[in-house]
């Protein structure tokens, strides 16, 4: 009964942990690692166990740094089951297809600079067809549903507030004699973020597989966040100027969505056009209409007055790319929410390049930048950055607003694993090094617990726990 540690362990993305048990393996999460071109290249890596080898994988949630390599997995030989929250198997439909439509297009990209230069072409890491054949190995289970998934191993996903179907895994072991309760707690949501419930409380466990993503920070109260949104608004109407969001497809945009319908008269949204410009957000905000028995107690009675999400007058869903390319001519009075949420792609990027040199302009940072990314030198003030081989001076306005962060700050992390009444053994996992070492620290001060900073190719006997 054994542990080891792969990928987020040496940053945030590519969350990957493999358990292997009577002569089985197990797959937790198979994520893309993201952040800058050097760091992404390590996807094409190959992995560091056999996919054929693997028996079963267990996703913790839809977002890409946790899911976006199931179709490359399958590509190279895996064929077993892949067990996710039956609304994390519906988002994933949309997420990897369109993961594989970007690693389709950016090999094009790529293999026309390769032409130019007389050198041989490159295969995308993986294509639509590998993401439809991830997606068909897909299983969807309820939380509270415990179930058996291999010999030895049943599964039970509880809620984790992070975004819709996020899940905290919850896996009880059985090896001759020896058994053991692992807890993988993928990504903790914050407490009271509207339209999902509050992370799940576990209990107890021997094991502990913890994010740390935010470990070393507190998040603004929510409600000076609403407020500074608010005076952005109107700060960027004074100004007769556009406001642009990178956002993430899910999760955010619907957040962000959802407090605009709230806050519509009060932040005069009548007076501006508001574009939701990524077809995946707009599929995404579909299928979280879809699940209203995973939503908090708030958002389920706005659904049942108004029978939709909060209603926006001045919205326009932009599906196809002319669409998206007519905003261009909106100077002055738009509100663009787009993807990436960490500004590595997507259509925010052509937004950026057409606004950012603008100092009527704004820009609103809602999420967690990866140390490398577009969004994270704009979050660092930097003078200029470069976007698609050219430089922009940063004249537009950047504003942070930690508020809306989908993860758990450290007191929330901190609150969650309070909630445990034994002391597990834990290992950080999913987070920068300042972030884990910070919570480890804390950790030890709080509950007098010695977690323990995961390595990459750790291995944790189990059994000796």
């Amino acid at each position: 009964m054994e542990l080891e540690f792969f990928g987020a362990t040496l940053g945030v993305t590519g969350s990957c942990h493999i358990l292997r048990i009577d002569g089985r393996q197990l797959l937790l999460d198979c994520g893309l690692v993201q952040g800058r071109r050097e760091e992404e290249e390590r996807n094409r890596e190959p992995f560091p166990f056999d996919p054929l080898k693997i028996d079963a994988v267990v996703l913790s949630h839809a977002h890409i740094d946790h899911s976006g390599r199931l179709p490359l997995l399958v590509k190279q030989g895996f064929r077993g089951p892949i067990y996710a929250q039956n609304a994390t198997r519906d988002l994933c439909e949309v997420l990897l297809l369109d993961s594989a439509s970007l690693a389709e297009r950016d090999a094009e990209y790529e293999n026309r600079k390769r032409a130019r230069h007389g050198d041989d072409p490159i295969e995308p890491l993986y294509n639509r067809e590998d993401a439809v054949r991830a997606i068909g190995r897909m299983q969807g289970l309820r939380y509270g549903e415990r179930q058996g998934i291999l010999p030895g191993v049943d599964l039970c996903f509880r809620d984790a507030g992070h975004i819709l179907g996020s899940s905290h895994v919850e896996l009880f072991l059985h090896e001759g004699d020896v058994r053991r309760k692992l807890v993988f707690s993928g990504d903790i949501g914050q407490y009271d973020t509207p339209i999902l419930n509050d992370p799940s409380i576990i209990g107890e466990a021997d094991i502990l597989l913890m994010e740390t993503t935010y470990g070393d920070r507190l998040h603004r109260e929510r409600e000076e966040t609403i407020r500074e949104i608010g005076e952005i608004i109107r700060t960027a109407r004074h100004d007769k100027g556009n406001i642009l969001i990178p956002a993430f497809a899910v999760g955010r945009s619907q957040e962000i969505l959802y407090y605009f319908g709230q806050h519509y008269a009060a932040w005069e949204l009548d007076r501006w056009q508001v574009f939701l410009d990524s077809p995946m957000a707009i599929e995404t905000s579909r299928i979280y209409w879809e699940y209203p028995q995973l939503y908090d107690e708030e958002a389920t009675k706005l659904r049942r007055r108004i029978h939709e999400m909060p209603e926006l007058r001045s919205l326009h869903l932009t599906r196809t790319p002319e669409e998206s390319m007519a905003i261009n001519r909106v100077r002055s009075g738009a509100i663009i929410i787009a993807g990436s949420g960490m500004c590595t792609g997507g259509r925010i990027v052509h937004h950026l390049k057409r606004n950012i040199e603008q100092r009527t302009n704004h820009v609103i940072i809602v999420g967690y930048q990866a140390s490398g990314t577009l969004g994270r030198r704009l979050v660092n003030r930097e003078p200029e950055v470069r976007i698609h081989r050219e430089t922009y001076r940063v004249a537009a306005q950047i504003h942070t607003v930690g508020g809306l962060s989908a993860h758990a700050d450290q007191q929330g992390l901190l609150r969650w694993l309070g909630c445990f009444k034994n002391q597990p053994q834990v290992y950080l996992v999913h987070g920068e090094d300042e972030a884990k070492a910070a919570f480890q620290q804390k950790v030890a001060t709080e509950f007098g617990i010695k977690a323990e900073i995961a390595r990459p190719g750790q291995k944790i006997d189990l059994a000796r726990i």
